[in-house]
């Protein structure tokens, strides 16, 4: 095949569950993604072909959401058509080979990015490469919501689209404010590490989806569709009425949001400006804010297994005051937390949460300049 692809992963810096309720978020892409060579084939249908991976066809007349296709690539597939042809693009047949260098539950936006890839090689084969990335990623949102049951905001689609440090202000989802900022993590003497607790993924979906539910309960009291736009004393002066209405999580988590928001808007600045020890106070203020208001770092259908509060348990007694900061990496519940780590703390964390995780648990990563973008050989 002679074309070629590559779209990033991505990592969340700022903003944990913010995208959804129209917020802030600042986001990064990684050097790990997905590859993929294409072609047309003339046919009416899709043969995508994945290493490690069952072959499937999707068919372009047959765009019906399948809830029995949830959770599947296929779904996306199926997603990313109905979303091009509701814009008026064009769609056609193609074979497919992808691979990837995403580890499986590593919280680095797989399913974003393969749902990014696709609209990618639509563009590229069919619309002559023009689709602008933002359209990508919104068709691509689309398809995660309505044909993968995945009820996501757009932060994801949107890093592994566009690439680079990206701070994204949603507050008009049909026109996001994007702004690209020159910043180095190495030239601040960081490195970025992921590392992957492990964990259980399985019946996490009500989890996630109770975030952005009970967050829209809080909007709804209001009036609103969502929080942006609703101020801390508002919710203050009628926790009364609302704890009746909506829960005491609720309140708590659309408190996170009115804080995390502002947050991200004061971490893009520090980025801007340089001042890595406030965005670092901040990327911990973050965590804290999230495992005590958000409460996204467990499951309580399952309280003994806490890979996330221990790894950041860990974190904190080996890094604590040592210029670096650990918090929740993305939707939370399991799978990952992230650390800024200092280049000279780098072997010994990694040493630590291999240890206790498992060899391979840590991954150091690379921010990526580059989105989705066609490769040439």
């Amino acid at each position: 095949m002679e074309k070629k692809l590559f779209v990033p992963g991505r990592t969340e810096l700022a903003g944990n569950h913010t995208d959804h309720q129209q917020g802030r978020i600042l986001a990064s892409a990684v050097d790990l993604g997905l590859y993929a060579d294409f072609e047309k084939n003339g046919e009416n249908a899709i043969h995508i072909h994945s290493e490690g991976y069952s072959d499937f066809t999707v068919r372009l007349n047959h765009t019906a959401v399948r809830t029995g296709e949830f959770g599947t690539p296929k779904s996306l597939v199926r997603g990313m058509i109905a979303a091009f042809r509701e814009l008026g693009l064009d769609c056609g047949g193609f074979n497919a080979e992808i691979r990837t260098t995403l580890p499986a539950g590593s919280g680095l936006s797989s399913s974003a990015a393969y749902t990014v890839l696709i609209g990618k090689i639509l563009s590229e084969l069919f619309n002559d490469g023009k689709v602008d990335p933002v359209v990508i990623a919104r068709a691509a949102q689309q398809s995660e919501n309505q044909y993968f049951g995945k009820p996501c905001g757009l932060m994801d689609q949107m890093a592994c689209a566009v690439g680079g440090f990206v701070a994204i202000d949603f507050n008009d989802p049909k026109n996001p404010v994007i702004e690209p900022i020159a910043f180095s993590l190495t030239s601040a003497g960081l490195s970025l590490c992921i590392v992957n607790t492990g964990g259980n993924h399985a019946d996490l979906n009500e989890d996630y989806a109770s975030v952005p539910a009970e967050m829209k309960k809080v909007a709804a009291y209001f009036g609103r569709d969502v929080l942006r736009g609703i101020t801390e004393s508002e919710i203050i002066a009628n926790i009364p009425v609302l704890r009746r209405a909506v829960g005491d999580r609720a309140i708590l988590r659309a408190l996170h949001f009115v804080r995390e928001n502002e947050r991200v808007k004061e971490q893009a600045e520090a980025l801007r400006t340089g001042n890595i020890d406030l965005f670092l106070r901040d990327v911990i203020a973050s965590g804290n804010s999230s495992f005590r208001f958000l409460q996204n770092v467990y499951t309580v259908k399952n309280v003994e297994e806490q890979g996330l509060s221990l790894a950041l348990a860990v974190a904190e007694g080996l890094l604590e005051n040592k210029g670096c900061a650990y918090r929740v990496h993305g939707g939370g519940f399991a799978g990952t937390v992230q650390i800024f780590v200092r280049h000279e703390l780098e072997k010994e964390l990694v040493s630590v949460m291999d240890a206790v995780f498992g060899k391979g648990a840590s991954m150091i990563l690379a921010v990526r300049g580059d989105g989705a973008i066609r490769i040439t050989l």
